[in-house]
């Protein structure tokens, strides 16, 4: 799916305002002071420089009701966006493309204790709504059959679609639960889904199979300046570890000390030492890798930030 437009990276919209309560402000009161005759205007522009004069604390005071209020446009405006809409917003975008929110865990409120219900991300269900339109195509297409299959069960995180030779199609799932490893229902629900006649091109010969799992542990020695806090730092590098493991918890992403390094080598820190994993883990579009625990350590070097 790295054909796909990384919607997080685009530029902010011109319809979108940077907001200044500041410059704003300045120019209400030269607005103000506008109004009066230019020989008195001398006079309210330096009565405008006291915080304790009456119309500056109104002026202020709707200054801030202004800037509530064009946050409002601006969040009205996101909710319209695809890159940036959220919870039902999102769904609404999704609907106008025939896509819904999948249901990952179905809520059981009579168990004990109850299981919640659990709805597929934003994010996936942002980046399904992005290949909705690949599924209108019949020539089977990568990008319909990652659709078709991400779509078949809440379970699925990811998949991959690969060709291996002419009229050959392995799909490759991957789950969000545990390690990854798909259920046989949700190997079953991807098959019945891309044999459907209006997905899968006649000729093709569709193969659905699940991801091929490596697990890896991180080890790491964190080197911190000398200073009075170190658990702050220690705290945002596994922050930071976590999401890096998070977001390489996909089918064919690789695992490099370069990015452990990189996660862990947050302010603070002076060096960070790996000691597992001892290479980096490269995988191919049928694989993906999995941490199943991570060691941090620190000791303070001689050296101040």
């Amino acid at each position: 799916m790295s054909e796909l437009v990384d919607l997080s990276k685009l530029p902010a919209p011109d319809v979108l305002e940077t907001l200044d309560y500041e410059k704003l402000l300045a120019a209400r009161k030269e607005k103000f002071i506008s109004l009066y005759p230019v020989d008195e205007q001398a006079f309210w522009r330096a009565r405008l420089q006291l915080e304790s004069e009456p119309i500056v604390k109104l002026l202020e005071e709707n200054c801030y009701l202004q800037m509530l209020e064009r946050q409002r446009i601006n969040s009205a405006a996101k909710a319209t966006m695809l890159a940036y809409a959220t919870g039902t917003d999102l769904d609404v975008i999704a609907a106008n493309y025939n896509v819904q929110r999948l249901i990952i865990q179905q809520a059981n409120p009579i168990a004990n204790p109850p299981v919640p219900e659990i709805k597929e991300s934003d994010d996936d269900l942002r980046t399904r709504t992005q290949l909705a339109f690949e599924a209108l195509s019949s020539a089977g297409p990568r990008k319909a059959y990652t659709f078709y299959a991400l779509s078949a069960h809440g379970g699925i995180a990811d998949v991959s679609v690969v060709s291996p030779k002419p009229a050959c199609v392995t799909v490759t799932v991957q789950a969000h639960d545990n390690n990854g490893t798909p259920t046989p229902e949700m190997i079953e629900a991807v098959k019945n889904a891309l044999n459907d006649e209006s997905v899968r091109p006649i000729a093709d010969r569709v193969t659905v199979q699940a991801v091929e799992v490596f697990e890896y542990q991180v080890n790491a020695k964190l080197h911190l300046f000398r200073g009075p806090q170190t658990e702050p730092i220690l705290k945002a590098a596994k922050e930071n570890l976590q999401r890096y493991t998070q977001r390489t918890k996909r089918i064919g992403k690789d695992i490099t000390r370069s990015g452990i390094y990189a996660a862990l080598h947050v302010e603070g820190v002076q060096n960070v030492e790996i000691i597992s994993p001892a290479t980096d883990l490269i995988l191919n579009d049928s694989q993906s890798a999995y941490c199943t625990q991570s060691t941090i350590n620190t000791v303070i070097s001689d050296e101040y930030s």
